[in-house]
C-alpha cells in the first residue's frame, strides 16, 4: 500500500500522470464532485448546501429525531423524502421492561403518521436494508448511524447525528465546505483466504493515525475493482467509516448493475467512472494481491497487525494492547486460543462471507462458540435454500437473526477476562459487553469471517484463512426474494395519515427546554480528559444504555460513566444556577476590571484532547446539554459529526491547541460571548479562575458558519427552527 499525501492527477482511473492539467478543472472530474454538485443548492457563500434523496435511522436514534422534529415544528405533517426506520439495535427487547417494544411501536406510528418506511425487528440491519431497497446510483443517503456507507453501489452515504436528519426533514440543508477527495486505486486480485475485512483493516491501519483522510471523500477505482464481488466491495466500503472519512464512492460496472437487477431495481443502476483526467487531493494505491489476513487488536480498528505477525508475538502485543487483562491461559505454542467468534452485521453478515465461512468449516466442526447473524431475512432465506445454514448448524455454528448487537455490546456477551474475534465494524472498549467499573473485562479483535471460520475449524486456535485453504470458496448463486419484505415492512412514502396518532410508551420523554445563549458565560470544568482520543462510547456508553435512548433524562445519568464517574454530579451541581449565586467569583472578576452581565449563562464544560471518534450518536452531546453543559474544549475534534452534534444541541465547540491551563472544577469566564458568536469572532478572550485564586487569560478558538452561529445563539437546533 502506498499513500500520496499531496495533490495528484489520475488518467482514466488507472494510472498516475505527471502531465500538467488545471487542478480547478480536473477536480470537477471526480465521481464525488459530480454527485455532490448535483445535490448542492450552488450558493455563493463558499459552502455546499446538500439535500439528500433518502434518510435512515435505527431504533436507538429515530425516536430522538422525530421528537426533535416535533419540538421544532408541532405542525409538521410529512417526511419530505423516503425515511427508513429500522429496528436492528434494540431488537432483542430483552431489557428495560417494555421500553424497546414501546420504541418500535412509536416508530411504526410515526411511519404511518408522516409517511415513512418501518422495518420490524429481526428483518434487516439498517445498512443491508438500505443497500437492498433504497440506495441508488448517483444518489445520496443521510443516516443517523456512523456506518452509513453505500459507495460500492454508486450511492454516497453520510452518517451523522440526528440533528442533521432533522434539518433535512424540516427542509433545511447539510452545510459543509467542499470536502477534499482522496483517490483509492485498486489493482490486483485478493489471494484465497483473504476477505473484505482484511483489505479494510489494512487501509484503516495505514491512514487513521495521521488523519490523512479525516472528513474527506474516499473514491475507489482501478483495475482491481472488477476483481471484487459486490459483497467484497460493500464489506470494504462500510469499514471506511473507521478511517474517519466523510463518505465514499466507487466506480460501478456490470457487477453493480447485476446487483440492482437481482434486487428488482435495474433502473437504479448508474454507470460511474472518474473522467479521462481527474485531480485528487491525495491517493492511496492498494495492490489487492499483496493483502494478507489481518487482525485489529483491542481497542480500536486501527490497531492493526498482520495475523501471522501477531501470532508470532502474541504475548508482547497483548500486553501492549490490554495490559490490565491476563491472557496467559490463552497463549499456546503456535499463537493463542480464543474464546468466541462472531460473524455479524453490516460488515460481516454478508452472504459471501457466511458462505465462505461455511466452506471452511465443512467437515471440521467448531472448536469454540461461533455465532452467525445474516444481515437480512432475504439473505437468510437464500442461505437456507442453498443449504448453507444447515451446513453451518451441522458443524456447530449458531445461526441468529439480523441484529447489530455484537457490534456495540448488546449481543453474545462473553465471560469475564475473555477474548472474542469478530467480523463486525468496531472493537472499542466495552463493545463486547465488559464493564470495567464493575471489574468485568473482555476484549474484541476484528478479523475477517474467513479467518474466524479457520480459527473455529482449528479448535479455536487463532488461524489465518490463507494458511488453511488454497482456493477461494465456491459460492452458491444468491437469490433475492423481496416477498419477505413485502409481507413484513410497512411502507407509506408520500402517503402520510394525518389522523394517525403517535403511540408513546412511558420510556419516551420530550426534550427539556433549552435557553438561548447568554450575553456572558461562566463555565465550570466538570471533566478533564487527557487521553489522546475520546470515543463517543466513552462520552455516552453503547450497549447497556441503549434502552434509555428515548429518555434524555435517564440516559444523561450515564454520561461519561466509563471515563469519569464523577462527571454527572459535578455537572448537576452547577446546572441551572444563576450568576447571582456566585458572588465571590463575580466580585473577583470585577476587581480585575471584568464586568459580568446578569444574563450570564452558567453551566459546565468538558475538556478532552480529541473527542468524538466513532459513533454518530448525538446523545454524546445532547446528554451533556441536558445536564447543563454549554461547551466542549478540545485540541481538535475527532470527527465532523461530533462537532456538528455539539452545535445542534447549543454547545460551543471551542479549540484550545495547547495544554489545558485549568483543572477540573476550575471556572472559565467568557465575557460577551453572545456578541462574539453573533459576529463570528474566531479568537475569543476568556479567563480561568483557578481554585487557588489565580486568574489566567486564555484565548479560545472557534470557527463557525452563519447557520452554526445561528443555532448556538438560539440555544439549540430546536429553538432555531421552532415556529
Amino acid at each position: 500500500m502506498k499513500c500520496y499525501r499531496s495533490g495528484i492527477f489520475v488518467k482514466n482511473g488507472r494510472e498516475i500522470t505527471n502531465e500538467n492539467f488545471s487542478r480547478e478543472n480536473e477536480a470537477k472530474n471526480t465521481m464525488a464532485y459530480k454527485i455532490m454538485s448535483a445535490h448542492d443548492s450552488q450558493s455563493d457563500d463558499g459552502l455546499m448546501h446538500l439535500k439528500f434523496d433518502a434518510l435512515a435511522s435505527h431504533d436507538i436514534t429515530y425516536v430522538g429525531v422525530i421528537q426533535t422534529v416535533r419540538a421544532a415544528d408541532r405542525d409538521f405533517e410529512k417526511f419530505p423524502v423516503p425515511y427508513v426506520l429500522t429496528n436492528c439495535h434494540n431488537s432483542l427487547c430483552a431489557v428495560g421492561g417494555t421500553t424497546n417494544s414501546d420504541d418500535h411501536t412509536f416508530g411504526l406510528s410515526a411511519a404511518k403518521k408522516y409517511g415513512g418506511i418501518f422495518v420490524p425487528p429481526h428483518i434487516a440491519v439498517i445498512h443491508q436494508y438500505v443497500r437492498e431497497e433504497i440506495a441508488a446510483g448517483g444518489k445520496m443517503v443521510l443516516g443517523s448511524d456512523s456506518h452509513t456507507r453505500y459507495g460500492a453501489l454508486g450511492c454516497m452515504g453520510i452518517g451523522e447525528g440526528g440533528g442533521e436528519l432533522v434539518k433535512q426533514i424540516l427542509g433545511r440543508t447539510y452545510d459543509i465546505p467542499r470536502p477534499e477527495v482522496i483517490g483509492v486505486m485498486l489493482t490486483g486480485q485478493p489471494r484465497p483466504g483473504v476477505g473484505p475485512q482484511d483489505v479494510a483493516l489494512a487501509l484503516i491501519g495505514e491512514v487513521f493515525a495521521d488523519g490523512f483522510v479525516k472528513n474527506k471523500i474516499l473514491e475507489f477505482f482501478g483495475s482491481g475493482v472488477a476483481n471484487l464481488s459486490m459483497d467484497f466491495r460493500m464489506g470494504i466500503d462500510v469499514m471506511t467509516t473507521e478511517t474517519t472519512c466523510l463518505s465514499s464512492i466507487w466506480e460501478t460496472d456490470g457487477k453493480t448493475e447485476e446487483f440492482y437487477s437481482l434486487h428488482n431495481r435495474a433502473n437504479d443502476f448508474v454507470k460511474l467512472t472518474p473522467a479521462e483526467t481527474a485531480y485528487y487531493d491525495g491517493l492511496i494505491e492498494i495492490n489487492l494481491s499483496e493483502i494478507v489476513p489481518m487482525i485489529a487488536m483491542p481497542f480500536h480498528p486501527s490497531n492493526v497487525y498482520k495475523l501471522e505477525e501477531f501470532k508470532k508475538n502474541a504475548a508482547e502485543i497483548l500486553n501492549q494492547c490490554a495490559p490490565e487483562m491476563d491472557f496467559k491461559r490463552l497463549l499456546v505454542q503456535d499463537g493463542m486460543r480464543v474464546d468466541q467468534g462472531i460473524i455479524a452485521g453490516c460488515a460481516g453478515g454478508l452472504y459471501e462471507s457466511i458462505c465462505g465461512a461455511s466452506e471452511i468449516l465443512q467437515g471440521r466442526g467448531v472448536g469454540m462458540p461461533l455465532s452467525v447473524y445474516p444481515a437480512s431475512q432475504p439473505m437468510y432465506l437464500s442461505l437456507m435454500e442453498n443449504n448453507i445454514t444447515a451446513k453451518l448448524m451441522r458443524e456447530g455454528a449458531i445461526l441468529k437473526t439480523a441484529f447489530c448487537g455484537p457490534c456495540f455490546g448488546a449481543g453474545d456477551v462473553p465471560r469475564n477476562s475473555s477474548f472474542s474475534i469478530r467480523h463486525v465494524t468496531r472493537n472499542f472498549p466495552n463493545r463486547e459487553g465488559a464493564k470495567p467499573n464493575m471489574n468485568q473485562s473482555a476484549a474484541v479483535a476484528l478479523m475477517d469471517a474467513l479467518s474466524i471460520a479457520a480459527t473455529a475449524a482449528n479448535g479455536g486456535v487463532l488461524t489465518s484463512a490463507d494458511s488453511f485453504i488454497d482456493k477461494n470458496a465456491i459460492i452458491p448463486k444468491y437469490f433475492f426474494d423481496g416477498s419477505v419484505y413485502e409481507k413484513q415492512i410497512f411502507k407509506a412514502v408520500g402517503n402520510p395519515d394525518k389522523n394517525a396518532e403517535l403511540i408513546y410508551g412511558p420510556g419516551i420523554r420530550d426534550w427539556p427546554p433549552f435557553l438561548p445563549l447568554g450575553e456572558d458565560m461562566l463555565l465550570q470544568v466538570a471533566s478533564l480528559i487527557t487521553d489522546p482520543v475520546t470515543t463517543t462510547d466513552e462520552l455516552i456508553p453503547s450497549g447497556e444504555t441503549s434502552t434509555f435512548r428515548s429518555n434524555p433524562y435517564a440516559l444523561a445519568e450515564h454520561t461519561l460513566s466509563r471515563k469519569d464517574p464523577g462527571y454527572v454530579a459535578r455537572a448537576k451541581n452547577i446546572s441551572g444556577k444563576n450568576i447571582s449565586e456566585f458572588f465571590d467569583i463575580t466580585k473577583f472578576f470585577e476587581t480585575q476590571g471584568i464586568s459580568i452581565s446578569q444574563n450570564t449563562a452558567v453551566g459546565s464544560v468538558v475538556y478532552a484532547r480529541k473527542p468524538g471518534d466513532g459513533s454518530a450518536r448525538e446523545q454524546a452531546a445532547s446528554c451533556q446539554r441536558v445536564l447543563g453543559g454549554f461547551a466542549n474544549i478540545a485540541q481538535e475534534y475527532a470527527t465532523k459529526r461530533y462537532r456538528s452534534n455539539l452545535i445542534n444541541w447549543g454547545m460551543l465547540p471551542f479549540i484550545f491547541p495547547d495544554e489545558p491551563p485549568f483543572e477540573c472544577e476550575d471556572f472559565i469566564f467568557i465575557p460577551k460571548i453572545r456578541e462574539a458568536i453573533k459576529n463570528r469572532t474566531e479568537k475569543i478572550q476568556a479567563f480561568v479562575a483557578a481554585k487557588d485564586g489565580a486568574v489566567k487569560p486564555i484565548t479560545l478558538e472557534i470557527s463557525l458558519t452563519e447557520t452554526e452561529a445561528e443555532a448556538l445563539l438560539a440555544g439549540c437546533l430546536i429553538n432555531l427552527y421552532k415556529k
